[in-house]
């Protein structure tokens, strides 16, 4: 995650119920986004479009964070005619946010920001805000679970499985969400991979 309440989720119009249930759905599934999406129907397609529209406006009037915020969250959904350019839109919020200082009101905020540099490949500042987001709270399941998507990233299969173990130690939702994370896929032929998400096996 992000794509957002103990976990990170990303900003939308949905009740606080789905909010406060999306512990670990939408932004953790982010980084499997870097291949684009199908081209959704119209009506999906007409709501991203204005959706791209606000986060120009927000870019515009210097709001990096929440424009940064914003584009991100569409990317997970967004046709891949569009997915491009809203890469690019990111990149640009993230090289304006990084000239001043980032300020988050929210560990969840982090994540967010954290997933966004994740997806970018920027694995090294991604795990440095993984871990202030850890340093302010240890129990923080979700940002075990990004440095789990790190690790398996990088190839670093060792620390991908204690990472993610002790994410499911903290939230057993995050045994669910790691078995469809096609983020995982580097280290999904492991034993103790397999072990770990498929216990009663």
């Amino acid at each position: 995650m992000a794509t957002k309440s103990a976990p990170p989720v990303a900003p939308s119009n949905t009740a606080n119920t789905a909010k406060n249930d999306a512990k670990s759905s939408n932004l953790r599934r982010m980084p499997r986004t870097l291949a684009g999406s199908p081209v959704p129907d119209d009506a999906t397609r007409k709501q991203t479009l204005a959706l791209y529209e606000s986060a120009l406006k927000l870019m515009q009037g210097g709001k990096y964070d929440k424009a940064h915020q914003a584009f991100s969250q569409m990317l997970q959904t967004a046709p891949q005619d569009l997915a491009d350019r809203i890469r690019m839109y990111i990149a640009a919020c993230l090289a304006q946010i990084e000239k001043g200082s980032t300020k988050f009101e929210t560990n969840e905020e982090r994540y967010d920001y954290a997933i966004s540099l994740l997806n970018q490949g920027q694995y090294e500042d991604a795990r440095e805000q993984f871990q202030k987001i850890l340093a302010a709270n240890e129990s923080a399941d979700y940002a075990f679970y990004g440095l789990a998507l790190l690790a398996s990233m990088t190839g670093d299969t060792q620390e991908c499985i204690e990472k993610l173990r002790e994410a499911i130690r903290l939230n057993g939702q995050n045994r669910v969400q790691a078995r469809a994370d096609s983020d995982f896929e580097t280290v999904a032929e492991d034993p103790r991979f397999t072990e770990l998400l498929y216990p009663e096996a």
